[in-house]
């Protein structure tokens, strides 16, 4: 069985990358192209990943789950990616109708088809990228290092093609052609790993939880990506310039932790299948700690610095992402919990009926709340939104994961870490007003000192043993 603690790092830079590649792109593309071109460009690619949604449905999920429950036995494993393959490819064909259908039925979408084309071949390739199976492999290595080389070459063509605002279409094209060359070379790859035999197909298994968490995904679609294409529809393409600008950072800073869960999805349905619940807790409370311990400080630096952050990533004339962003940044910790009830604990555990009530109760809130706030609050209306729709989804996941395993909310670590980081919030507050340093040498002295905060409060004053034990292996290793 791959290293838990390899996994973790490969997939650490996997997500990170994904994010941060395009964090050296986007402060150029977003000076080139101006908040109205990235607002289009980030309201076709909304409506696309709606109907990616319906493509693939449970796949990411079940994907994960069935092709680690039999990569140890070969031919269980061909029969099992042939059928979970079949399964998509039906729905994909299915959404691929709809969608061209779409372009010529909804005015709006017609007047932009020259994107909306190229969004038809983002959704063939998503389907063939199988990236379900690698994870389900946890052939984290192999993921890494491809997406990497690709994300370079996505950066070298950034910089190459977009020249002035008119190359709005281009930039679209280079985003899409990441997922494309990513698909070829996975399906490329698979084929050393697993064979298709469509004699041994059979979807009658999977046909229900494909269902059933295609449906969660679409009901929690309903407060995150239809956030970005209900904006577009009912506020223009600048309010999503401005959403999808103060989302940007927020997605950055989460990564690391997404990373994390990824990982451990495999491993902990590992330890449920074997009945190890006392090790399953102990893994549980370890990302509790480390989500808190991150993520406290990691809100306070960016809710202080927020103006500077924006204008270093976006420059002049995104002002209207400042309140956007400084809502959705608690996002990062409630989502990073919802991330350990949902994925590290519910899904493992499959209770597909639960996770299929959580999003429930998220789609409700989300679309009352869609209809009321934003054609009136537009960009901030849309975070409000989010923020609300979270909430309520981590209320209800908390409730189920209490009744199915006795583990509570972690309130008396939250407020340890609250109360601990005071003193950090104190000195970024004052570093802040000082008026005679660059925003820059701010952001950087700010940076450093959360770093060197999160290791005093960790290791001197929760003395999380988790925290401990990694900064002991790292300074050992510096020592060799």
């Amino acid at each position: 069985m791959p290293s838990l603690k390899k996994n973790v790092l490969y997939s650490s830079i996997l997500t990170s990358a994904n994010y941060i590649f395009p964090l050296i792109t986007y402060p150029y593309v977003s000076r080139v192209l101006g908040v109205d071109n990235i607002g289009l460009c980030n309201f076709i690619d909304g409506v696309i990943n709606y109907f990616l949604l319906f493509s693939t449905m449970g796949i990411g999920i079940i994907g994960i789950r069935e092709i680690a429950a039999s990569k140890n036995d070969k031919e269980k494993l061909s029969k099992t990616f042939s059928s979970l393959f079949v399964l998509n490819t039906i729905s994909t064909s299915i959404v691929l109708v709809l969608l061209v259908g779409s372009i010529f039925i909804v005015p709006q979408l017609n007047e932009h088809k020259d994107l909306m084309y190229i969004g038809v071949l983002k959704l063939v390739f998503n389907y063939l990228l199988i990236e379900w199976f690698y994870k389900g492999l946890e052939d984290f290595k192999y993921i890494t290092v491809r997406t990497i080389v690709v994300k370079c070459l996505y950066v070298i063509a950034v910089f190459l093609f977009i020249r002035d605002k008119n190359d709005y279409v281009i930039y679209y094209f280079i985003l899409t052609m990441m997922i494309v060359v990513n698909a070829i070379l996975n399906i490329c790859h698979s084929r050393k790993l697993v064979k298709v035999d469509i004699c041994s197909v059979s979807v009658g298994p999977y046909i229900k939880s494909f269902l059933i968490l295609g449906v969660y995904g679409l009901l929690s679609s309903m407060y995150t990506s239809f956030n970005v294409a209900y904006l577009g529809f009912t506020a223009g393409e600048t309010e999503v310039g401005y959403y999808t600008t103060a989302t940007k950072l927020y997605s950055v800073l989460l990564s690391l932790f997404t990373a994390f869960t990824s990982v451990m999805m495999p491993r902990m349905s590992s330890l449920l299948s074997e009945n190890k619940v006392e090790e399953f807790k102990y893994l549980f409370n370890s990302s509790v700690q480390i989500l808190a311990g991150m993520l406290v400080p990691l809100i306070l630096f960016s809710e202080i610095f927020a103006s500077e952050i924006i204008n270093l990533i976006s420059g002049k004339g995104y002002e209207g992402a400042l309140v956007p962003m400084r809502i959705v940044l608690p996002l990062m910790l409630i989502i990073g919990y919802e991330q350990i009830l949902i994925i590290q604990t519910l899904m493992p555990m499959k209770k597909d009926k639960a996770v299929f009530i959580n999003s429930i109760v998220g789609a409700v809130v989300g679309v009352l709340a869609n209809i009321i706030l934003v054609s009136q609050y537009k960009a901030v209306g849309s975070s409000i939104v989010w923020l609300l729709a979270e909430v309520s989804v981590l209320i209800s996941a908390q409730y189920f994961v209490s009744k199915y395993i006795e583990i509570p909310f972690p309130v008396m670590t939250l407020i340890k870490n609250i109360i601990f980081n005071i003193p950090f919030l104190i000195i970024i507050v004052f570093l802040h007003k000082l008026n005679y340093i660059s925003e820059v040498c701010k952001l950087i002295l700010a940076f450093v000192l959360m770093i060197g905060n999160i290791v005093i409060v960790q290791k001197y004053l929760i003395k999380n043993t988790i925290f401990i034990s990694l900064i002991d292996k790292i300074v050992n290793k510096s020592r060799m």
